[in-house]
């Protein structure tokens, strides 16, 4: 079997978060990017099936959609445990677009379970 575990990157909760000189948009600088932590539990539960006495689990994919500023976040999940990491290279509008992004690219592949956060 085959999951696949969706992520998405979210600011810190401890990094301070600054406006623009002309305080019209977020000043993304000096922002760090973690995994959002409901999908870190998802991603921590799929390990925990595929570590489970009998697990029939053979791989467990990351995918997010977003820009270059998520290939940290990628590498935190390959670190935690994921054994591939799909990067749908897109700025994510809103979850519609995302998931249409996510239901594109995981067609072929054929997962058995998809777990989101």
């Amino acid at each position: 079997m085959k999951i696949l575990v969706c992520i998405s990157n979210v600011p810190d909760t401890t990094t301070r978060i600054k406006l623009t000189a002309d305080q019209s948009a977020v000043d993304l600088a000096n922002v760090q990017w973690i995994i959002n932590p409901w999908d870190e539990l998802a991603l921590t539960r799929a390990l925990e099936l595929k570590e489970a006495p009998g697990g029939k689990i053979e791989k467990i994919t990351v995918m997010t959609v977003g820009e270059k500023n998520a290939e940290p976040t990628m590498r935190k999940a390959l670190a935690i445990g994921a054994d591939d990491a799909i990067r749908v290279n897109a700025e994510p509008k809103d979850a519609y677009f995302a998931a249409n992004l996510v239901a594109e690219a995981v067609k072929e592949e054929g997962y058995d379970i998809i777990l989101c956060g």
